[in-house]
């Protein structure tokens, strides 16, 4: 008997945490720091490799009924090495600052959970450096708008006061290259470390 008290207690009790987890209103804010691998497609004439950039800043999250709705602003650096055909290699280097608007949902209770979402960025650039000389950087200079739109779509667990992020950002928009007939998209695949600094 005592057993089964035992068992039906915990049972409301851990109904209660999962209930109280994802149908109460909450807000959460927080920061993130962490690294981004662009990929910028070849197209047969410019062959190139992928490096490792950085992101960080700020995340908020406003939650009920198991979804969520997380807008970030966050500083990122997207590198690429662009080479052309008897040309030095062109490193290209985006910064930009980065805003998206996600929307997911959240399994698990008591801290310890994961997390899905997706939604549209908008990218703001900052600067648009490439070391190159005039004439090589004429031949293979990337024409980085200043403002671009993608998507992310990406998954996350969340341990405490802790989450761990990695994500996929596909371009919308093209962007010129070369001697501006040649377009491409940026993709970004991304992996972060994120903190809550308090919750409502």
């Amino acid at each position: 008997m005592k057993k089964t008290i035992i068992l039906t207690l915990s049972i409301c009790l851990f109904t209660i945490g999962i209930a109280s987890a994802q149908i109460i209103p909450n807000f959460s804010f927080g920061v993130k720091g962490g690294l981004n691998y662009a990929s910028f497609p070849s197209n047969g004439v410019f062959n190139n490799s992928n490096r490792a950039g950085y992101l960080a800043g700020f995340w908020a999250r406003v939650g009920g009924l198991g979804f969520n709705f997380q807008p970030e602003l966050y500083l990122t650096s997207k590198n690429i090495n662009v080479n052309a055909p008897n040309e030095p290699e062109n490193k290209a280097k985006f910064t930009s600052i980065d805003v998206p608007l996600l929307l997911g949902g959240k399994i698990g209770a008591f801290g310890l959970g994961g997390r899905f979402y997706g939604g549209p960025v908008l990218s703001f650039a900052v600067n648009k450096d490439q070391s190159v000389t005039d004439a090589t950087g004429n031949a293979t200079s990337l024409r980085y708008k200043d403002a671009n739109y993608g998507f992310q779509i990406g998954a996350g667990v969340d341990i405490s006061s802790f989450s761990v992020d990695l994500r996929y950002e596909g371009g919308l928009n093209k962007i010129a290259y070369g001697d501006g007939n040649s377009h491409t998209r940026v993709n970004v695949f991304s992996l972060a470390l994120a903190y809550k600094l308090f919750s409502l």
